[in-house]
């Protein structure tokens, strides 16, 4: 007669064996470089902690000038940019549209 407590180790050893063996790896189907890719994209997207920099990069602003524009922001004292506009004169109203006001020549318009 079996004992008890034999057939529950032999069942339990038989379970562990099944449960580890589903952690093997098997690579009979997989290319070697295969997973390259993700590999290649991960280190892509990895900054550079200690990026070295060809010539002396130029700053990115004026300390000086940042200061007083924040001083004249807190004070109410802006000073607006000036505007700008691409075109001058009349040819800004020479795009093929009818001038303010007036219809497309339709003919019927009187």
């Amino acid at each position: 007669m079996i004992e008890p407590r034999s057939a529950v180790t032999g069942v339990v050893l038989v379970l562990a064996s099944l449960g580890l063996s589903a952690c093997t790896e098997s690579e009979v189907r997989l290319s070697p470089d295969f997973g390259q890719a993700v590999r290649q994209d991960t280190v892509a997207q990895i900054a550079d902690p200690d990026a070295r920099y060809v010539g002396t990069p130029a700053p990115g602003s004026n300390g000086a000038r940042v200061g007083l524009a924040q001083k004249r922001y807190e004070k109410g004292e802006v000073i607006q940019p000036s505007t700008m506009t691409a075109t001058t004169g009349s040819a800004a109203a020479d795009n093929g549209a009818p001038p303010a006001g007036e219809s497309a020549g339709t003919g019927t318009d009187k």
